[in-house]
């Protein structure tokens, strides 16, 4: 019904040339028009507004300083590549890529006058003039100044791909891969190329976002068939079916409500999701720990939107089923994680917890206990 309607909002602006120029960014004027034209309906808590999903009018973009995008998966690689042409296509030069996990971003200080930033939620301190956001994580956040490109219906990497559409690029293997990362990244289940899809997600996940880029050249098109899907293919087929049967007998409380699954082989998500599926857990959230470079990260599924309830409180992000975070410096591995998840999620079961008055405290605390 919300598409719908907007829809049929942005057809009828287009007819008015002072209405073809407004943005999600000018959020007032758009919100006068729109309950000039038809009832405002009532929208849940945390869900898109109308006013966020205007970019379809075509409103120039501005020339970006830097492009960001999400390191940790495949929609933020092809949000990140597909932005790189589309720039490059307006302005005639390479625009700087960055990229971040959920902790490092949110540390990071935006001195940037414009920027494009991809598949990271919207919140008050992206709200920039001549910035421009395109994401599909529920906010609870209103453009006022910046340009805010959204929908909670489709993938970052998607968006990314229609704004470049609206501007003269694509082609037959962009529109493949783009449809094969929504499929992943919003997991439809019931998509014919659902496993296909998840063997492309699982790229990134094996061989790590700038390893991939580097490999293709920032030339996105040359994911599309690649070799290393065969070896992603035979890990989903022999691999995934060892792995459950293993993780589903190696399940550690971490609080009431929250497992540690731990993994040896198969893909962590797929597994995770079919434990969770299946019922066969008596946890409605799932957390695997991994190591990369000198970090232990944390990932949260869930089927009833708790895991990004649980992920915020590490400071980090993602979606209600699907979310993520870096744990603390102090924490140097798995066993590590597994009992620093223990102290943050059971402050109260921790007699040593209440002695500690901030985060600080508490990472002193595991070191201590290391060196014992």
């Amino acid at each position: 019904m919300l598409q719908e309607t907007a829809d049929r909002v942005f057809t009828n602006a287009a007819t008015d040339q002072n209405q073809a120029r407004m943005v999600a960014g000018n959020a007032p004027d758009f919100k006068e028009y729109f309950e000039a034209t038809a009832k405002t309906p009532e929208f849940p808590a945390r869900h898109a507004l109308p006013t966020e999903l205007g970019y379809s009018l075509m409103a120039p973009l501005p020339k970006p300083e830097v492009i960001i995008t999400h390191e940790s998966d495949l929609d933020g690689l092809l949000s990140g590549a597909l932005l790189q042409r589309l720039a490059q296509k307006l302005f005639g030069t390479d625009i700087p890529l960055e990229a971040y996990h959920y902790n490092f971003w949110k540390q990071r200080d935006l001195r940037e006058r414009s920027a494009w930033v991809a598949d990271f939620t919207f919140e008050p301190r992206l709200d920039k003039p001549d910035w421009v956001v395109i994401d599909h994580h529920v906010t609870e956040t209103a453009p006022k100044n910046a340009m805010l490109i959204h929908d909670v219906n489709k993938s970052a990497g998607l968006l990314c791909y229609e704004l470049c559409q609206q501007h003269g690029i694509s082609s037959p293997a962009l529109d493949r891969l783009a449809h094969l990362n929504n499929v992943a990244d919003l997991f439809l289940e019931d998509d014919p190329d659902f496993e296909i899809a998840g063997d492309y997600a699982n790229l990134v996940k094996i061989y790590q976002f700038w390893n991939l880029h580097t490999l293709i050249g920032g030339d996105i098109e040359k994911l599309l068939d690649h070799p290393l899907l065969e070896v992603m293919a035979v890990k989903r087929r022999i691999e995934n079916p060892i792995g459950f049967e293993w993780s589903k007998s190696n399940i550690t409380e971490i609080s009431p409500t929250v497992g540690f699954m731990d993994t040896i082989v198969g893909n962590n998500n797929l597994i995770v999701h079919q434990l969770l599926e299946e019922q066969a857990t008596k946890y409605p959230v799932l957390v695997t720990l991994f190591r990369r470079g000198n970090a232990v990260f944390a990932s949260f599924r869930s089927r009833n939107s708790e895991a990004l309830k649980v992920a915020e409180r590490f400071q980090g992000g993602g979606h209600a089923n699907a979310a993520g975070a870096i744990l603390p410096k102090s924490v140097r591995n798995i066993t590590d994680g597994v009992e620093y998840l223990r102290q943050v999620l059971n402050p109260k079961n921790e007699t040593q917890q209440t002695r500690l008055n901030s985060l600080e405290s508490l990472f002193a605390g595991i070191e201590a206990g290391q060196k014992k």
